[in-house]
């Protein structure tokens, strides 16, 4: 084991005489009201000049080096601790601390990485490696030696990727000292940025950001550059609004905390730097229409809290890089009037509703809140991909594939000896060795990867020489992913406003575990995203003023009983419930659904606590028969419809006149049960007779005709 790992980090007030360490704080700490909310908002950077994207580059550079080596530090600390069974058992929390394996001994080994090296300090400063050393510390080392509310706890530490580092922490300014950033700061406001850009065809009676935010959408209010420049530092004298002795008025060095013009984001750079500070222009939204939501955040700097650094991939930006700073504010997020209109009126929605997830569809059921027909109806939604994003989903897969094969045939024939060949490409030569021709040098070898006898390729895949358009082709796939997921948040957001504004806030879901739904049905789930949705739905019902609750599957058995307490068993391939003792007919996932509507539970915050209400569901069911039926039944989901070939509709077997039943039957081997379809698989039929693949015993034997065409004769059947 390392010397290192094992030794033991002084505290502050022992620390040895040659170096000092910063005390505790004399001051009371300033710590945000449990009431505060925070807010995010992205800016985008220009760095279109060649040297600020250098030294931006170099700054993710250095903050990666530090964060690895911290990873890989907090990596060989948690193994010591693990392997010091008797220290660990007599006392933890002082084996800990020898160990260094807290927020104090993170940030002293941060410290030693930058002292010990001799690049670190011309690119970041200790307030920016501190800050990552705390990060390290809560989402590697304590996610791993402390378990969370539910009693799990994360695996051991690991190294991260180069290409997953895209955000670089800054820390949070003092709220108890004015003008004390210590890592990334924003200076300038919103109206310089206006008086600097502003659009030629403008009012000129429109001066301030709020008159801005009053204009109608649509209306261009300034004109930025194509490339932004950096804002210059302020200088001469500024007056402090003291005076004298000889009653003259005092004054200082003008600073960046004295700039009103455009919004730039600056970093003071290392202690060696000489380069002085690195300015980051900010590009603000040029139209009226997103300028009340750039006025909630960015009018007030006294509620501006930290800036973190980040980087995203963009095949079009200059290095393959976008830049943008989140500032995080202490304010709750922006939300239009009509947003704030539709909430308030959701608000007032006296509803109780219930969420069925699945793997194809979302389904959700609402009724009033007295259960009283009078009130109000049922109200029944299933969301699920329409037709249009289906195609653009299998057009967007097709796409992956196909780069993902160009990444390969691009990595093949750029390292051709880390690759055998191929099946097909070994015959070949064998057949042209046979034949006496002279072989052929294989360009791309199509085989697998050149490995020892247990199987481990014999280079690493990271060593691979890799070319510039390999390199290009992946970043565009990155960039596809990321732009994917955005559009996913997008459509999970808009249904949740729907759902909300339809359903209420009162809502209950069962308590499942979606990541074990990818095991088997992964590539159906990227489609539907039922944890995304499930989430966003969540999250508007606490905006609205409501709270979504979850209910576990093992004490409510939602999805096996029916509304009159009777147990109706069904596998995941029955997605009709029909119940035997009352007779209700209706979709499994809906039923589920409203079942959900009439679950209370003892503990909000203990899905275990969960119980259903066998006596209100009863009564629901009564009072509400007809239009239970009608809401609870549904048309067959996207799963039923047959992709090609003859069908039971169209032709039905022997002995079973009519549709056959739905319920009762099993999908024929080897098809396995689907938990989108709502009869099981067809059995195959027999082929027609001069299909591929088809033998007919009792065809009569096909001749082989000769034809004679301008190319010589062929043989066809």
């Amino acid at each position: 084991m390392d010397a290192e790992v094992r030794e033991p980090v002084p505290a502050s007030d022992n620390a040895p005489a040659g170096r000092r360490f910063r005390g505790k704080n004399k001051k009371k700490r300033w710590t945000r009201d449990a009431d505060t909310e925070l807010a995010v908002i992205r800016l985008p950077l220009d760095v279109h000049d060649p040297a600020t994207r250098h030294r931006t580059e170099n700054l993710f550079s250095a903050m990666w080096s530090v964060k690895r080596a911290l990873q890989r530090d907090a990596r060989d600390a948690v193994d010591a601790y693990w392997a010091g069974d008797v220290r660990r058992e007599v006392d933890a929390k002082t084996w800990r601390l020898q160990l260094g394996l807290s927020r104090e001994g993170m940030e002293r080994r941060a410290y030693r990485h930058m002292e010990n090296s001799q690049h670190l300090a011309h690119h970041v400063t200790k307030a920016l490696v501190m800050h990552q050393a705390d990060e390290v510390f809560e989402t590697s080392v304590s996610r791993h030696l402390f378990p969370d509310a539910s009693g799990r706890r994360h695996g051991r530490p690991k190294t991260g990727r180069w290409w997953d580092y895209t955000r670089i922490p800054g820390r949070a300014r003092s709220h108890t000292t004015s003008r004390k950033w210590e890592t990334f700061r924003l200076h300038g406001t919103l109206a310089g940025h206006l008086d600097t850009y502003r659009h030629r065809d403008l009012d000129h009676t429109v001066t301030t950001p709020e008159q801005v935010a009053a204009l109608p959408a649509g209306i261009g209010l300034l004109e930025q550059p194509g490339q932004v420049p950096a804002p210059l530092r302020p200088t001469g004298r500024v007056e402090t609004g003291e005076v004298t002795a000889k009653k003259t008025p005092k004054t200082r060095a003008a600073t960046w905390w004295d700039h009103t013009g455009p919004l730039a984001v600056v970093f003071t750079g290392g202690a060696a730097s000489r380069r002085g500070d690195l300015v980051l222009p900010v590009r603000v939204p040029s139209g009226s229409g997103r300028w009340p939501r750039l006025l909630h955040f960015l009018n007030n700097p006294d509620t501006w809290h930290k800036i973190d650094l980040v980087r995203r991939r963009d095949t079009s930006a200059p290095g393959g890089w976008a830049y943008e700073a989140h500032l995080i504010v202490l304010t709750s997020g922006y939300a239009s009037p009509a947003t704030k209109a539709r909430r308030a009126a959701a608000a007032e929605l006296e509803r109780v509703g219930g969420i069925d997830g699945n793997v194809s569809n979302l389904s959700i059921v609402s009724f009033p809140n007295t259960f009283n027909p009078a009130d109000g109806d049922v109200e029944a939604t299933r969301i699920e991909p329409s037709d249009d994003e289906l195609a653009a989903l299998a057009k967007a897969r097709r796409k992956e594939r196909g780069r993902k094969r160009a990444l390969d045939r691009s990595r093949r024939a750029t390292n051709p000896s880390q690759y055998q060949p191929s099946q097909r490409q070994q015959t070949r030569a064998e057949r042209r060795a046979a034949a006496g021709l002279p072989g052929r040098a294989v360009a791309m070898p199509a085989g697998a990867r050149t490995a020892n006898k247990a199987g481990v390729p014999k280079q690493a895949y990271r060593r691979d020489t890799l070319s510039a358009g390999y390199r290009l082709n992946r970043a565009r796939l990155a960039e596809t992913a990321a732009t994917a997921a955005t559009a996913k948040d997008h459509r999970a957001r808009r249904i949740a406003e729907e759902t909300v504004t339809g359903h209420g806030t009162n809502l209950v879901v069962e308590d499942c575990d979606i990541r074990t739904w990818y095991r088997r049905w992964g590539k159906a789930l990227q489609a539907t995203t039922p944890g995304r949705l499930i989430a966003a739905i969540g999250r508007e019902c606490e905006k609205t003023g409501g709270r979504m609750l979850s209910a576990s599957t093992f004490t409510t058995k939602l999805s096996q009983t029916c509304f009159c307490g009777e147990k109706v068993t069904k596998t995941l391939a029955d997605r009709i419930h029909a119940c035997p003792a009352c007779g209700l007919v209706g979709d499994r996932d809906k039923v589920s659904g409203a079942l959900c509507a009439h679950v209370h539970l003892t503990d909000p915050d203990d899905p275990g606590t969960a119980r259903r209400d066998i006596v209100q569901a009863r009564h629901t069911q009564i009072v509400f028969h007809e239009g239970l039926q009608e809401a609870l039944s549904s048309q067959p989901q996207r799963g039923a419809r047959p992709a090609r070939g003859r069908t039971h509709a169209a032709a039905t077997q022997p002995g079973h006149p009519g549709r056959r039943p739905l319920l009762g039957t099993t999908p024929p081997p080897g098809t396995g049960l689907t938990p989108d379809e709502t009869r099981p698989a067809n059995e195959r039929h027999k082929a027609h007779v001069g299909t591929a693949g088809c033998m007919d015993n009792n065809a009569p034997p096909r001749r082989a005709i000769s034809v004679q065409t301008s190319g010589g004769h062929h043989l066809i059947t």
